[in-house]
């Protein structure tokens, strides 16, 4: 069925000369860091042609259709790392924005409150490019060029503490320390971000949230049990069937105050460095729809932030590994300048998947 409508950021990609090829795939509802649809088929990750892997999600087709060179840029919407998590299994770059800087009428949204829509490309430069033409903002010099001079002196990064490290796989964990180092030789200060509370911890606050309004979105549809729907997403939704207004509102005030908190926990510095996810992508027959990749980035969401996720490595496998530069709200200019100059002196943004051809 062809939309009534349009897209504000079609229009404005249009408006930028971009020419529109067409959609991709996606988890249903948008719901869902794994990547896969049951109802419609899984987007390939084209890492590995012989056995299906995880391609993350939600934005799925869109990571895999950049990551297989159909397609030098695609766009995706992320709720709680739904951008992010793709990009880092497919070894490629995305861009969580924050909240109003892109137009967001006529998407369908998951989470009026946490979604946001960004950028997918092969690198940093591409992202920020993209991410302006989305926006509708001018597009200058500084944005079309890698980072002349990739010393970032003075710039004060912070790391995860060492009880987030517990859910980090050794070689993730590696390829993140290696990427620490690199930027402290480029001149960078890194020291441990101290927080009051785990990451974890804000994951009822963010489910609490988006389960609320993804039922308000989707609920007629995931009550009808003649639908045929996926059966992860649909239970997602209908968790939102059991949260009521005074925990949804009690929900929006914590996130308040976990906003000013992070805010003054990251006082001092520029940008905080997380892995993206916790493990290289995984083979789908193993996976564990019950578990979720998303640790390192839903906080962004519920916190408000901009983050970009950049490849930093490789599994002994040769699977991508992905950096998470993640900052306060409105430095989209400050996590992009650091990951052109990080990208400026490595190259595994420049790998692609081989058998391709």
């Amino acid at each position: 069925r062809t939309s009534g409508h349009t897209a504000a950021v079609a229009r404005n990609l249009a408006a930028q000369g971009c020419i529109v090829l067409g959609k991709t795939h996606l988890v249903q509802f948008a719901i869902g860091g794994w990547g896969t649809n049951s109802d419609m088929g899984n987007p390939w990750n084209p890492w590995d042609l012989d056995v299906a892997l995880t391609p993350g999600g939600s934005s799925s087709g869109s990571a895999v259709a950049v990551a297989g060179g159909l397609v030098p840029w695609a766009v995706g919407t992320d709720t709680g790392g739904s951008v992010r998590i793709p990009a880092a299994w497919c070894g490629i770059t995305g861009l969580k924005v924050s909240e109003g800087l892109i137009d967001k009428t006529g998407v369908v949204a998951l989470s009026e409150t946490l979604d946001t829509v960004g950028p997918m490309a092969k690198d940093a430069v591409d992202a920020g490019l993209l991410y302006r033409a989305m926006a509708g903002l001018p597009i200058d010099g500084e944005v079309l060029q890698p980072a002349k001079e990739p010393r970032i002196s003075g710039v004060r990064l912070a790391c995860i503490a060492d009880a987030e490290r517990t859910y980090v796989d050794p070689e993730i964990a590696a390829a993140y320390d290696a990427s620490l180092e690199l930027l402290v030789s480029f001149g960078a200060e890194v020291a441990t971000l101290e927080l009051p509370w785990r990451l974890a911890d804000l994951a009822q606050v963010s489910g609490t949230i988006m389960c609320r309004e993804a039922y308000a979105q989707f609920g007629r549809l995931v009550d009808n049990e003649d639908l045929p729907l996926d059966p992860y997403s649909r239970a997602f939704v209908l968790r939102g069937r059991q949260i009521d207004q005074s925990s949804y509102e009690a929900a929006l005030v914590r996130r308040r105050e976990l906003q000013a908190g992070f805010r003054a926990a990251l006082s001092g510095f520029d940008a905080f460095l997380t892995p993206t996810t916790q493990t290289g992508p995984v083979p789908l027959e193993s996976l564990d729809q019950k578990q979720t990749p998303s640790h390192f980035t839903r906080f962004a969401n519920i916190l408000d932030l901009c983050a970009i996720a950049l490849p930093n490595g490789s599994t002994a496998k040769g699977l991508p590994t992905s950096l998470q530069i993640a900052s306060l709200p409105g430095r989209e200019e400050t996590v992009l300048r650091i990951a052109r100059a990080y990208q400026a002196e490595t190259a595994w943004h420049h790998r692609r998947p081989q058998g391709l051809d």
